[in-house]
Parts: C-alpha cells; structure tokens; sequence
C-alpha cells in the first residue's frame, strides 16, 4: 500500500517567542483592536451596575417607594451594554479577518521566493496548509484571545472587588471553591496545544497526499490505484481527527471544570448566605445582589477560559506559520520590478546588449551538506550568439548547469560567471530577465493559453505572440481551438498534448525575447514535422543570442557550434560533432547508440565506437 510522505514534527515555541509572533500579528492592528476592547469593557462594566439596581430593587418591595424608575433603569443598562458589545464584537471580528487577510499576504509572498533547495525539501501540501489552515487559527488568538484575556480579566476583578464590598465572607467562600475546582484547568491547557498541533500537521499532511495524488492523476488511474491512494488519504484524515478528538476532550475538561466551579461556589453560597441572612450579619437583598454578581462571574471566567484556551490553540498554529518563516529566501529585490523587466520588449531591455556568455570555472556542487557531488570541478566556456550543446549518459550534471546558471542554486565551489561577472553579483530580476528557460518537462500552468504564452513577457503585444505562434507551429492550433488564446488549457495543461505543451514552453521563452536561452531537451516530445521547424527557429535565434541546449537528438547535436560532453559530473570533451566523434569514446559511443556516427558532419571521420 501506498504511504503518505512523512512530515517532520513542528517544535513547540517557547511561551516569549509564542508571544513575540503573535505580537508581529496583530501589531499594525493594535489601535483598532484597543477600540474593540473599550467597548468590550464598558460593555462588561455597565453589567456590573446591574445587581446593585437590583439590590435597590428588593429594598424597594418592602417599602412604598416607586419601583419604576429601578426597572426603566435596569432595561436601559441591558440593553445600552448589550448595544455597545455587539459594536465591540464587530470590530474585533472585522479585525480578526485583516490579521488572517495580512498573514497569508506576508506567507503568500515569503514562500514564492522560497529558494529552490527549501522547496524540494518541503512537502507543497503542507505548505499550502499552512496558508489556509493554520492563519484560521490566527483569526481567534490575535483579537478574541487577548481581548477575551483584557475584558475578562477586568470584569473578574471589578466583580471580585463588588462581591467583597457585599459581603467578605461569602467572596472568600467563592474563591476557596474557584480555586480549589479550577486548578484542573492550568493541568489540561498544555494538552490543548499539545493536540491541536498534532491535528494541524495531520491537515497538512491530508494536503501533501492529495497533492501527490491530483499531480499524477493519469497515472493513479492507469495503475488502478484509486483505492489504495483512497486509503492514505483516510489515514491521514483519521489522524487529524483523533488529534482533533483529543484536543476537544480537553477543552471540554477546561470548560467542564469551570462550570463546575460556578454551581458549586452557588451552592455553597446559597447555604452560608441563607445562614447568614438568618443571623442578621446580611440582608436578603445583599444575597440576592451576591448570587447575581456570582451569576455575572461566569461571563469574565468564560472570557478568560476562552481565552486561555484559544491562545493553546493558536500558539500551535503559530509554530508552524513561524517555522514557515525561517525557511530561506531569496532577496526580495528578486521580484521588486521585475515584470516591467521580464515585460520589456527586446534585449536590450534587460541588463547588457547582445548574446551572453556564459563561463563555468571548476565549479563544484551538491544539492545538499549530507549527498554527493553533482559536478566535480566542471568548466567550459560558451560565448555568443550561438549555440552549445551538452550530451552525456543519464545523471551526467547536465541539467544541473542550467539551474546554477539561473542561479537556483548556489556553487559549493568555484565560479559561474554570465557576461564577465559572478552570477552571486548579479541582481537577481536582471540576471533572470535576461535568460529564457524551456524546463525537461516544459510545465504549462494552469489557466488560458494567451496567460501561459506571456507569463514571461506580460507586455508583449498582439503581433508578438502571432509571430511567435507561427514560428513555434502553434497557429493551426489556436486557429482550431474554440475559444483561441482564451481557451483554458486545464490544470497542468492536461488539455494540450505532450508536444503542444513543450512548444506553449518554447513560445514563452522565446516571446521574452532573452540574451541567453536554455533549452532543456526542449524537442523531445515532437514529432518529426514540428521538430525540424523548431530546429529551425533555434538554429535562427541561435544566430542573434547564446543557446544553451542540453539534447540527443542528432539534428539538434549536430546543429550546435560547440558540444560539452559530461560525465560523472565533470567535462570530458568540448568540440563539434565530427571532432568528438573522431577522438572521445564516450561521445563515439553515444553517437553510434543513437546514430549519431551516421549523421553528415564537417568531419566525417568514423568513431571507434561505431
């Protein structure tokens, strides 16, 4: 059976750090969240005049006096708090969206410079988890919690201080209950988090498989896989229900605990008062005044329970949106501007003039501290215009070159050098602007055709993409399309064949109109017929800027002005096609396997291999 990937245990926060995030939150908010805590407490505070009225009150029944102006009284504070609450209430909730509105903005941005390395060691689901889900906890404990923890604590206090002004004895009765019943609760709070975390990472994992799953669709099916992929999505449902199951046991304890505490505080209060009142230490009014203020002491231990309790649950979604955080970026420069450039029409809209060039010097990398080397001391050089082709066996480094050229990774040693100068010296948007990629699998996203096409060059007009469309060989297949450039190509562009999605690639490259083009096995899902009109268009551009192709196909090869031959990540031979085929034995071998040695060539001197 298939198993979800495996996602590492996000560490608990130390309570400073917790507070300092959460602060980050809701600090560009504070002044409107401090408005919502005012009406909250003159909310609250105007139910503490309510038992003193009521005091009045019965006082009143016993005599002659008018109890009507006691009752308008009563029913204005209710209804002028309950007024004031509810506008409180609103502003905090209004607030709560923009702090989850600010958050995913902030993580939203971070994570799309994430560096590529961080990306490919981190499960995409969880990260879009962590977008969704964990910034909806943030909603309660950056305005609810610590307004919750503001009013109720207030409330509790400024009740304690009324029901000792009516009677002490009765205040110690009820603290002495509070106390010893609502100990239970400081227990369960660390279980709260505990839990909640738990379930949170499970949610993130539901994500990753799905994921997993939606992004080999085709293939889950043609393996009749359904059910099997079924049950490692319910696994990790399962999980997050347990933990969530959890996580509500224990808040049920906290509240359970709570509500204990008020009945039996009542209870003990109504007896020792009744006693009281018989003895004449305290009136019935005084009693009744107490119960009622016992009564409104629910309302700030809820607030103050909720609050606690809110706080568990979002620390732990705070962890994870901090652990987010930590992950490396790249410089934000990287996107400052950098459609105006990418948009720009021609070369010279970037930084430099003409074709790049590109040197390798003993360059060494490795794609983590704990793997082994890709390349081992790999130099070349290849000026412009024209075209460099690089062949090897399977894992050779190939790829690799273009990645350190685009600079979504760093060298481990030595120096890639584009124009003359180290690609670490580069301002990223200028070095990136400069260079157009076509990617092995030539990815296409999901959307219209017409946003695929000028994903790179948002600017580029109407007769640009038309010629860019004839020369890719992609006009007969707008012409045809329903809706044209607006036709959605689907997710992942399950609508366009193999070959149309490499040549939407290509277009899109080429529409940027770079200094230094990277084709990455670019022709090898087309056909005969588009492979030699691609070659076409490579072999012109070639003419104009720096192409640097990583290729078998032997009309592709034998087009290129220079060819890199790689192995084991370092460079064996660099030479044209009838050159290597004369003096390298790998390359001989190469060509013979796949009938390179027959093609014409300036050299036509026969590989040992052959």
């Amino acid at each position: 059976m298939s198993t979800a990937p495996s996602a590492e245990k996000t560490p608990k926060l130390p309570a400073v750090e917790t507070w300092r995030a959460l602060y980050r939150h809701f600090r560009p908010h504070r002044w409107v969240i401090a408005l919502g805590a005012v009406f909250a407490l003159i909310g609250t505070l105007s139910g503490l005049v309510q038992p003193i009225a009521a005091k009045v009150l019965v006082d009143r029944l016993g005599t002659d006096e008018s109890i009507t102006g006691i009752l308008v009284m009563l029913v204005l504070l209710v209804l002028v708090g309950t007024a004031i609450q509810s506008v409180g209430a609103y502003i905090l909730e209004r607030t709560a969206e923009s702090v989850v509105l600010a958050a995913r903005r902030t993580l939203i941005g971070r994570l799309l410079r994430l560096r590529l390395p961080e990306v490919e060691r981190t499960q995409p689901g969880d990260l879009m988890s962590r977008i969704t889900s964990d910034t909806t906890l943030l909603r309660a404990v950056t305005t609810q919690s610590i307004v919750s923890a503001a009013t109720g604590g207030v409330g509790f206090l400024a009740t304690i201080v009324m029901m000792g002004l009516m009677d002490p004895v009765l205040l110690g009765v009820t603290l002495g209950v509070i106390v010893l019943i609502g100990g239970s609760f400081a227990l369960v709070m660390p279980k709260i988090s505990q839990a909640t975390q738990r379930a949170q990472e499970a949610v993130g994992e539901i994500s990753t498989v799905l994921e997993r799953v939606f992004g080999a669709f085709r293939t889950v099916k043609a393996s009749g896989a359904e059910e099997r992929e079924t049950a490692v999505v319910e696994k990790a449902a399962q999980e997050a229900w347990r933990h969530g199951v959890r996580s509500a046991k224990w808040q049920a304890v906290a509240w359970t605990s709570t509500g204990l505490a008020i009945q039996v505080s009542f209870l003990a209060v109504l007896g020792i008062g009744g006693a009281r009142v018989s003895s004449g230490a305290i009136s019935v009014s005084t009693l009744v005044a107490f119960l009622l203020y016992l009564f409104y002491l629910i309302e700030p231990i809820s607030e103050l329970v909720e609050a606690a309790t809110q706080y568990q649950v979002g620390s732990a979604a705070i962890a994870r949106l901090a652990e987010a955080e930590k992950l490396e970026t790249e410089p934000e420069e990287t996107h400052a501007g950098r459609e105006t450039k990418a948009g720009a029409r021609g070369p010279a809209a970037a930084t430099g003039q003409g074709p790049a060039s590109v040197v390798f010097e003993d360059v060494a990398f490795r794609y983590r501290d704990d793997l082994p080397y890709v390349h081992h001391g790999v130099s070349f050089e290849a000026s412009g215009p024209g075209m460099t082709a690089f062949v090897g066996p399977s894992g050779a480094g190939k790829t690799t070159v273009f990645g350190l050229v685009e600079r979504f990774y760093e060298a481990s040693g030595g120096r890639v050098l584009v124009d003359g100068k180290d690609v670490r010296d580069w301002p990223l948007a200028e070095l990136r602007a400069s260079i157009g990629y076509v990617e092995q699998d030539a990815p296409v996203l999901a959307g219209t055709l017409r946003e695929n096409l000028v994903f790179a060059a948002p600017q580029a007009g109407e007769e640009d993409i038309r010629d860019v469309l004839v020369r890719t060989k992609l006009d007969a297949l707008v012409d045809r399309l329903p809706d044209g450039l607006e036709t959605v190509v689907g997710h992942r562009g399950s609508k366009l064949s193999g070959g149309e999605r490499q040549r939407v690639a290509i277009a899109r490259a080429l529409l940027r109109r770079p200094r230094l083009l990277l084709l990455d096995e670019a022709t090898s899902q087309l056909d005969a017929v588009n492979e030699m009109a691609l070659r076409d268009v490579v072999a012109e551009v070639s003419r104009e800027v720096t192409v640097l192709v990583v290729a078998h196909r032997l009309s592709t090869v034998t087009l290129a002005d220079r060819i890199v031959v790689m192995d084991g990540g370092k460079v064996r031979a660099v030479g044209t096609h009838g050159e290597l085929v004369a003096s390298d034995p790998l390359y001989g071998e190469l060509a013979a396997t796949q009938f390179l040695a027959s093609a014409p060539s300036l050299d036509a001197s026969p590989s040992p291999a052959s």
